[in-house]
């Protein structure tokens, strides 16, 4: 049966599920295969470089990449797109941003896929909101809204006993969202710096 599906097959009946980032699972319910034929397949595309892998289970192809916000939103999840990585794509910090961050509920987590670095961190429940969806190549993600992000930045930067972000525009942040996301996280401490880094 793993014979039967060529590469051509198997990039087309893919592709045109429109399935950016597939997996054996996905493999078993599109060409009726086993999970040692799925497994089979995988191993053998990712060898020749048909197919290329983001982490275990999750493959794209080369010629078809998914954009990195798209990637990082399902190499782990949930997850949303904050910190950096979401104050550079709002134009918040004037640097540019390398490392994909996001912020998650589950384990902080790094991985490297594609060349690049996707790191995730970790925050409560109760402040894992305030992202909205975004849309790049038709593909939808989610990203932290400017306030957002920038409290995010600002708790993880408490926490591990850093200084607040100091070089940023001002003017495209609304002080009382960004006061609203900050009471989320129950620091006073938190409340104090964002108050004063935008009044």
């Amino acid at each position: 049966m793993v014979k039967l599906v060529n590469q051509t097959i198997f990039a087309t009946k893919i592709k045109g599920k429109k399935l950016y980032i597939f997996s054996g699972k996905d493999l078993r319910a599109l060409f009726g295969v086993s999970v040692g034929a799925s497994s089979a397949l995988l191993h053998r595309y990712k060898k020749q470089g048909f197919i290329l892998q983001l982490k275990r289970g999750a493959y794209v192809f080369p010629d078809v990449l998914p954009p990195d916000v798209y990637v990082a939103n399902k190499l782990y999840s949930p997850s949303y797109l904050s910190l950096e990585f979401a104050l550079s794509y709002h134009g918040i910090i004037p640097e540019t941003v390398y490392e994909i961050t996001s912020i998650t509920t589950k384990a902080t987590r790094r991985f490297e896929a594609l060349g690049k670095m996707f790191s995730y961190r970790k925050i409560k429940k109760v402040a894992y909101t305030g992202y909205e969806i975004q849309k790049q190549q038709g593909l939808s993600f989610y990203l932290a809204e400017a306030e957002k992000a920038f409290v995010d930045a600002n708790y993880l930067r408490l926490k591990n006993k850093q200084k607040p972000i100091s070089r940023f525009n001002k003017e495209k942040l609304n002080p009382e969202k960004a006061l609203r996301y900050a009471k989320l996280f129950n620091q006073p401490k938190l409340v104090g710096i964002i108050k004063s880094t935008l009044q």
